[in-house]
């Protein structure tokens, strides 16, 4: 399996300093980080660490669902995918506080026991997840109707 690179450029303090995130090896793009638009409610345009875990566990989680559903049978038709990955302070620093997921199914040959079934273990095998151990991580199923 490949390795994937992304590298950052920063300049400046943590309060005054600003940088940019390049997702080298897929050369998807580079992107602003600011550490006080990390911490405000309004990002402006400036992406962080914690919307590029979200991106990552979202993904991830995606496609490991739609692994696990047509394993059991079933035939994933569309899987819409948040997670909401949360920042709170530490001694030093910060630290994440939790993560959530949630997702919305559209699966043919499956009922929604089996679909939360398989959406629990996905949490649990994702490789995202699994390198996310020591945050918690919750989630909410449902299959569309």
């Amino acid at each position: 399996m490949p390795t994937r690179t992304a590298r950052t450029a920063w300049n400046g303090s943590l309060e005054t300093g600003e940088g940019q995130v390049e997702l080298t090896s897929s050369q998807a793009g580079t992107f602003d980080v600011s550490f006080p638009k990390r911490a405000a409610d309004n990002a402006g345009g400036t992406t962080s660490p914690e919307e590029l875990i979200a991106a990552a566990h979202s993904s991830c989680y995606a496609m490991q669902l739609s692994a696990l559903i047509a394993e059991a049978g079933g035939t994933p038709v569309s899987l819409e995918v948040t997670a909401d990955v949360s920042l709170g302070a530490d001694n030093p620093g910060f630290k994440l506080t939790g993560i959530a997921l949630t997702v919305r199914g559209e699966v043919e040959g499956m009922d929604a026991e089996g679909f939360a079934k398989a959406a629990e273990l996905a949490k649990q095998s994702c490789p995202i997840s699994k390198a996310l151990t020591g945050v918690e991580i919750t989630l909410s199923a449902s299959l569309s109707s």
